[in-house]
């Protein structure tokens, strides 16, 4: 009884295969000069210029107990 699919309404064919994709997905990856472009954009540049602003940006700015007036410029 409870080991039993009760599947109350009609499942989409279309989104049934879109799941099975998802779940697959792994199976069927090709490295294409494509997937490696996107890869190395999303894995060392995106980070790397993240790491550059804030290493540059790091101690120029002072939000904490101004008032109006102040300026928040520390360099």
């Amino acid at each position: 009884m409870a080991g039993l699919p009760h599947n109350k309404l009609a499942l989409d064919p279309a989104l049934v295969k879109l799941g099975n994709m998802k779940q697959n997905r792994y199976k069927y990856f090709r490295w294409t000069k494509h997937t490696a472009t996107v890869t190395f954009l999303a894995v060392i540049v995106v980070p790397g210029i993240c790491g550059y602003l804030g290493y540059k940006t790091d101690g120029l700015w002072d939000m904490r107990a101004k008032r109006r007036g102040d300026i928040i410029s520390e360099r």
